[in-house]
C-alpha cells in the first residue's frame, strides 16, 4: 500500500501500523502497537492533530484533513486524513484510522509550476509595457517628433515584439518538451545539421564580426537522434555564444568520434562541441545555467535572450540519453559539450505518439 495507515482506539492506542506509515514517522526501530500514538508523532503532528483526534474520539466531528511539513527523520510535506471507524451497528465510535500520504512531490511540482507561471508573467510585462508605451507615445505626439525619432521608435516596438514572440515560442517549446511526449529518433547526419544551423547564424556572425567555424571530422558515423531537436540545440548554443562574443571573437562547432566503445558491439560516440572566445561564465554561476529564466545576461546588463534556451538544451540532450557538460572561464571563453550515440542500423526506432501541438508564433 502506498499510503501510511495507523489506526487508534478512542484512548489514542496505537491498534495497528503498516511498514509505510512506520517509514514516513521513523518508527522502524520502535514498538508503537499499544502506546498512545501522541507520544511518538513529530511535534508539528502532533500540534496539528492533538485536539481533532479528540473530538473525533469523542463524537464531535467524523472526519479531518490536515497538509504538515515534518523534519524527521527526513524533510518531507505529508497529508494527513483522520477518518472515524464505528461499530457494525454504526452506533457507537470505535476508534479513528489515520491515512498519511507523502505528498513532497506533488508540493515541489506545485511549487515550480506557481514560480513558472510568475516568471513567465514577469518576462512577459516587460515587453508588452514597452510596447504601450512606445506606441501610446507616437499616437499622441507623433506629430511634434522627428521622423528620425519616430523611426527609433517603432525599431524598438519591433524588437520587443521579436522578443515576446521568442519566448512565447521558447515556453511552447519547454512545455512540449516536458510534456512527455515521444519522438521519432532516426540516423542524423551531423554534417548536415551543423551545416544548416550555421547558414542560419552566418549573417549574424558576419554583422558582429565574429569567426563562424565550423570543424566536423570526415566520415563521422550517423548519429542516433531527432534531427529537428538537435539543430534546435545547435541553434541555442551558438546563438548564445555570439550573443557574448565581442567583434574579432570566434564561435566553432566541433564533431569527432571518440576513440572508446560503451561495448564491443556498439560504436564509439560522437562528441559536439560548441567553443566561444566570449565573456565565459562565472563559477557560481554554471550550475544555475540550465534553470528555466535564469540568466547570465542579468550579471552583464543586457536585456537579450528570453532565459529559457539552455533548459531547452538540456532537455532535449536528455531525450537523447546524454548530458551536457561546460567549461568556462570569465574573460576567457566558454565551451558546451554533448555525446551522441552512434546509430545502429539494427535499432529499433523509437515511434512517435500523434500529440496536438501547439503553433509556434511568427512574425512578419
Amino acid at each position: 500500500i502506498a499510503d501510511g495507515a495507523v489506526l487508534i482506539d478512542n484512548n489514542m492506542q496505537v491498534i495497528l501500523v503498516n511498514p509505510t506509515a512506520k517509514r514516513i514517522f521513523g518508527w522502524e526501530a520502535a514498538n508503537v502497537v499499544g502506546c498512545n500514538v501522541l507520544h511518538h508523532l513529530p511535534a508539528s503532528v502532533q500540534i496539528e492533530i492533538t485536539r481533532p483526534l479528540y473530538e473525533m474520539a469523542a463524537g464531535e466531528c467524523e472526519s479531518a484533513e490536515f497538509r504538515i511539513f515534518i523534519n524527521q527523520p527526513i524533510p518531507r510535506t505529508i497529508r494527513i486524513l483522520l477518518t472515524t471507524v464505528l461499530n457494525s451497528q454504526r452506533e457507537s465510535i470505535k476508534g479513528i484510522a489515520i491515512t498519511i500520504q507523502d505528498i513532497t512531490r506533488e508540493v515541489e511540482l506545485n511549487d515550480a509550476k506557481s514560480q513558472f507561471i510568475s516568471n513567465v508573467s514577469h518576462e512577459l510585462r516587460t515587453p508588452l509595457f514597452n510596447i504601450k508605451t512606445y506606441i501610446e507615445t507616437l499616437h499622441d505626439y507623433g506629430e511634434d517628433l522627428a521622423l528620425q525619432e519616430r523611426q527609433e521608435f517603432l525599431q524598438t516596438v519591433n524588437h520587443e515584439t521579436d522578443r515576446l514572440t521568442r519566448l512565447v515560442n521558447d515556453v511552447l517549446d519547454l512545455s512540449k518538451l516536458e510534456s512527455g511526449r515521444n519522438y521519432s529518433f532516426d540516423g542524423v547526419d551531423l554534417a548536415q545539421a551543423i551545416e544548416q544551423t550555421l547558414r542560419t547564424y552566418q549573417l549574424n556572425a558576419k554583422d558582429k564580426g565574429v569567426e563562424l567555424v565550423q570543424e566536423v571530422a570526415p566520415n563521422l558515423p550517423l548519429v542516433l537522434g531527432n534531427y529537428d531537436l538537435l539543430v534546435q540545440v545547435f541553434g541555442n548554443l551558438i546563438g548564445n555564444a555570439l550573443k557574448f562574443t565581442k567583434a574579432g571573437g570566434k564561435v566553432a562547432i566541433r564533431a569527432y568520434q571518440l576513440d572508446f566503445k560503451p561495448s564491443h558491439t556498439e560504436s564509439a560516440p560522437v562528441r559536439i562541441e560548441i567553443s566561444d572566445t566570449g565573456i565565459g561564465i562565472a563559477t557560481e554561476d554554471q550550475h544555475s545555467i540550465f534553470e528555466r529564466f535564469f540568466r547570465v545576461e542579468n550579471r552583464v546588463h543586457t536585456l537579450e535572450g528570453t532565459g529559457l534556451g539552455l533548459s531547452i538544451v538540456r532537455n532535449i540532450i536528455d531525450r537523447h540519453r546524454s548530458k551536457v557538460h561546460l567549461v568556462s572561464e570569465v574573460g576567457i571563453g566558454t565551451t558546451f559539450w554533448f555525446d551522441l550515440a552512434a546509430f545502429e542500423e539494427k535499432a529499433p526506432l523509437i515511434q512517435v505518439e500523434p500529440i496536438a501541438e501547439a503553433s509556434k508564433i511568427t512574425t512578419a
